[in-house]
């Protein structure tokens, strides 16, 4: 080969090496991540998800040695911020905490987003509903109330802890429909939230609140609830005291409301690795664990794969629940 031919293969090479890096800025400028990262959060500030957020990007900027900055994108029952971390460029430098409202979004009509617009990259956390009473409910365990709620008629008992169609009452279709009830034997009474729902049910406005256990702590330390079940495969060791659905009623029925961490679809491999490797350290950390225990929030870790497969069943789950209550419109 002359000298002429090799000259030309080694500036041809070149040349594919840097359209490679050109269509990869954050491998162009050398070793990931080189500069501040953002990690969009779709609902407000002071909530679960931001502090959920905030500690793990604590936790990765102390790992990756680069500021993580956690900005709030808030909006259209949460499209706003699911959209802004599905819409920006795939090079590792804005990345998002993605939660529940994924699943259900497309169903109810509101997006086209799924969790196949994202990469993937960890999940951390899931809090489970239980099923809360009033202290002067005469129900002693889960077995009464459901024997209370089977007996009734439709719509006369009544529940609450979210607005129509949000994960808390879906969670109640699907304990219903396990119990092979139909979607709406329970009235379901739309609040903006746990905190009011727990409040109507201490006064006797509603005879159920499904809600995760820590966001029923107050009333239940307090001594205005009580909390007879979860709906999860296993106690939460935080309320070691409150039983699973299987345990108390041999109904294998789990939910909850979710949150793990992802990218736009198409981020590069290697900087998806960095990242995943950055946040099961995250999860591991002691400071991590202390964070969640000491609000109740529920810990788990799937990676890239499990969190995709975790994903796609909760799709699955959520569609049926909504399709089942007349809420699906996608």
């Amino acid at each position: 080969m002359t000298d002429f031919s090799r000259r030309g293969l080694m500036a041809a090479g070149a040349a594919a090496g840097a359209a490679c890096l050109l269509a990869h800025p954050a491998l162009a400028q050398g070793r990931y991540p080189t500069r501040p990262i953002t990690l969009l959060c779709p609902w407000g500030a002071g909530g679960g998800t931001d502090a959920t957020a905030r500690i793990i990007g604590a936790l990765l900027e102390k790992d990756l040695g680069q500021p993580i900055n956690v900005v709030n994108r808030t909006g259209g029952n949460g499209v706003v911020g699911h959209s802004a971390i599905a819409t920006a460029q795939p090079d590792g430098y804005t990345i998002g905490i993605i939660t529940v409202e994924i699943a259900m979004l497309h169903h109810a009509g509101l997006t086209n987003l799924t969790h196949k617009d994202y990469t993937p990259l960890g999940l951390m956390n899931e809090d489970p509903p239980g099923v809360q009473v009033s202290a002067s409910a005469p129900y002693k365990d889960i077995k009464e109330l459901a024997e209370a709620i089977k007996a009734a008629p439709a719509g006369k008992m009544k529940a609450s802890g979210t607005g129509q169609g949000g994960i808390w009452h879906l969670a109640l279709i699907g304990w219903l429909q396990a119990m092979g009830l139909k979607a709406d034997h329970v009235r379901w009474v739309p609040s903006n939230g746990a905190a009011p729902a727990m409040q109507d049910l201490a006064a006797g406005g509603v005879d159920i609140v499904t809600c995760s256990v820590p966001e029923a702590r107050a009333m239940l330390d307090a001594g205005r609830a009580r909390s007879l079940a979860i709906m999860a495969p296993q106690r939460n060791p935080q309320f070691a005291a409150v039983p699973t659905l299987n345990e108390m009623l041999g109904i294998n029925y789990s939910t909850g409301a979710w949150r793990g961490i992802a990218g736009p679809r198409n981020l590069p491999p290697e900087i998806a690795r960095t990242l995943t490797a950055a946040l099961e350290r995250a999860y591991k950390a002691k400071e991590f664990t202390d964070f969640m225990n000491a609000r109740g929030f529920g810990t788990i870790w799937a990676d890239p794969e499990g969190f995709a497969t975790f994903m796609g069943r909760s799709d699955q789950a959520m569609g049926e629940a909504m399709r089942a209550a007349g809420l699906a419109r996608g």
